[in-house]
């Protein structure tokens, strides 16, 4: 069982083969329906190779995909803690099997209950969906003596819960003063510059910054307008759906950009993209992938003496919202910066740094605000 993509140059589309070579097609006709509803290439990925696990642990039992079960579910979990991860740098090693973290077998077990509702959708599976459990909420934790007064006239339907496995709730790794220091120290590109400055100072998403057309930056105004766009030749793309204006009154990252169209960008083409590959290559003045921001980004933590596994281009992110949110500001107004669809992922940031805990920590202990 294997996964392979389209070649580079294009959007990449995902398709899982068997050991034959034949596409898996239950798997394939998923893929294409993520495709049509505008999910991201990453998310397709994602998709793909989790699903591929779940195809693995099909032919290991001898199974049918369409007579899943809930018993099929709870063996399925057991599977895939056993997995041993194969993805370059882990593996079996000295001290022992470096097995699947709870996180990747959740993430599978995500995929294959979307998996099931949009078979159930099309036709090819029996509901309910066998990796959710549904649980009544309404019904009395008392005797048949005692029975609530209102008994009965909830309107709420059943809780319905995902099976998934108890996993770390991780912080994000915002970056020290000094750290920002010596990355910005190291890169003299001024594009490169431009796109940290862009996620540090404005909390974009690096697909977000990469998305970015020239008509989005208001100098003027100083503000950025960050739109929901599909258009991005390689696939880099936000994760919200909803539109958004962005203040960017730090005083670098606009008049980094400035600099970097007038000076560094390509002038010969027609794209409307800002951030483009330079350079005499052949791939001069294409729009610039995630790939190609990462190795840059990693490269110049490499020679700052930073870079370590949570030093990536989103780290930028979750530093412009640590600072934000020690600084005083509101959580629902970080929410509407950052384009967090739920407060919920705008919560964590509390959780870094929670100005209520430190003043009475500090008072508990005596000591001085």
């Amino acid at each position: 069982m294997q996964v392979t993509r389209t070649p580079e140059g294009t959007v990449p589309r995902y398709f899982v083969r068997d050991d034959a070579g034949n596409s898996v097609e239950p798997i394939h006709d998923f893929l294409r329906y993520l495709d049509a509803r505008g999910s991201s290439p990453n998310t397709i990925r994602s998709y793909a190779y989790d699903l591929r696990r779940v195809w693995e642990f099909f032919e290991a039992r001898g199974l049918e995909w369409q007579g899943f079960n809930i018993s099929n579910a709870v063996d399925l979990i057991a599977y895939l803690h056993d997995r041993i991860d194969m993805r370059p740098g882990r593996g079996a090693t000295s001290a022992g099997p470096d097995r699947l973290s709870p996180a990747t077998v959740n993430r599978a077990l995500a995929a294959m209950s979307s998996f099931c509702d949009w078979a159930i959708i099309a036709g090819t599976l029996t509901p309910p969906n066998p990796m959710r459990v549904s649980k009544s909420i309404n019904k009395p934790a008392v005797t048949d003596r005692h029975r609530p007064f209102f008994e009965g006239i909830s309107r709420r339907s059943a809780s319905v819960r995902v099976i998934r496995v108890r996993s770390v709730h991780r912080l994000p790794r915002p970056l020290s003063d000094d750290q920002i220091e010596r990355l910005l120290a190291e890169l003299t590109n001024l594009r490169d510059r431009a796109l940290v400055l862009l996620m540090l100072h404005g909390g974009l998403r690096p697909g977000e910054a990469l998305s970015l057309h020239l008509e989005d930056i208001a100098y003027g105004r100083r503000r950025v307008t960050v739109r929901c766009r599909a258009d991005h030749p390689k696939g880099a793309r936000g994760k919200s759906r909803v539109e958004r204006v962005v203040d960017l009154h730090d005083g670098q990252a606009l008049d980094t950009i400035s600099a970097y169209v007038m000076r560094d960008r390509p002038r010969e083409t027609e794209t409307p993209f800002i951030f483009l590959v330079g350079g005499n290559g052949t791939r001069r003045s294409e729009p610039l992938s995630y790939a190609a921001l990462a190795k840059a980004f990693a490269r110049a933590a490499e020679r700052a003496g930073v870079k370590s596994p949570g030093v990536t281009p989103h780290a930028m992110r979750h530093t412009h919202a640590t600072r934000m949110w020690e600084a005083g500001m509101r959580e629902l107004t970080l929410q509407r910066r950052l384009g967090h669809a739920s407060p919920e992922s705008t919560r964590i940031y509390t959780r870094v740094s929670d100005a209520t805990v430190l003043a009475e920590y500090s008072r508990a202990m005596g000591l001085k605000p």
